[in-house]
């Protein structure tokens, strides 16, 4: 008996650089329940791996992710409410559990990436994408709504450009992604992603590991804030305590001495 090939790969380098990938190319990397628990347990894992220092995720074979698996949208018809909804916040918490890591995350598209696909993008701090990689939220032609990943999308892209794409299901691309900043960089072909991979783990490795988790955790208190007394002094106070940590201490010793600090060395 043929054991059936894991649905996500996890390879992590001496430095520090972990790539997750989405194994299931015969169907097009499609979430189905398997791949959505697997991708919780990789990022449970990955939340307390101290020495990664950034997280890429990308699809094997021709598309990063299609989208919902077929099966499983026709299983979820055949479900009650309940299962349904257990279903889904599956989903939504893995996409949680993506959006809190404190390492920096990257996803990197090519081919397509469509409906939950599109949501990794937004779930992301980066991402990368092939310039004619097909984007689309179709949920609504198939009578649905992108509920779980919508808190990412709407945090990215902003609730006008969220709601025209959303309502509308209109098919872009990668440069177009760019435009209204769900998508940070653009290349070329495929052979491209890697010279852009390369220089993005080179930014990672040269921050300080728990700087890069308080300034994605900074991001996240401060939008929504009326920037008033309050707001400034927490700010202040986010400040100050790293400037006073060993991470602080030690940078400005090597910048001061002109050498690498030792997160970079």
């Amino acid at each position: 008996m043929t054991l059936a090939p894991d649905p996500v790969l996890l390879d992590v380098s001496p430095e520090g650089v972990a790539i997750l990938t989405l194994n299931q190319p015969e169907k097009r990397n499609a979430f189905d329940e398997l791949m959505i628990a697997n991708l919780s347990e990789q990022f449970e894992t990955l939340k307390g791996a101290d020495h990664v220092r950034v997280v890429f995720i990308r699809g094997a074979g021709p598309t990063l992710c299609a989208g919902a698996d077929i099966d499983w949208m026709r299983r979820g018809g055949e479900r009650t409410v309940a299962d349904n909804e257990a279903d889904a916040l599956a989903l939504a918490r893995m996409l949680r559990h993506l959006h809190e890591l404190p390492q920096l995350t990257v996803a990197v598209a090519h081919g397509a990436a469509m409906g939950g696909g599109a949501g990794l993008l937004a779930a992301c701090d980066i991402a990368i994408a092939v310039k004619d990689t097909k984007i689309r939220f179709s949920e609504v032609c198939l009578g649905l709504t992108p509920a779980t990943i919508a808190p990412y999308v709407v945090e990215a892209v902003g609730p006008r450009w969220a709601k025209a794409l959303f309502a509308s299901a209109e098919s872009f691309d990668a440069e177009w992604a760019e435009k209204i900043g769900l998508v940070q960089y653009t290349v070329e072909d495929e052979a491209a992603l890697k010279g852009m991979m390369e220089h993005v783990s080179d930014l990672a490795l040269a921050a300080a590991p728990g700087a890069v988790a308080d300034a994605k955790a900074l991001v996240r208190f401060v939008t929504g804030h009326k920037i008033d007394d309050a707001l400034s002094k927490e700010t202040a106070r986010r400040i100050a305590v790293r400037r006073a940590s060993a991470e602080g201490k030690e940078g400005l010793a090597a910048f001061l001495e002109k050498r690498k600090p030792e997160w970079n060395s």
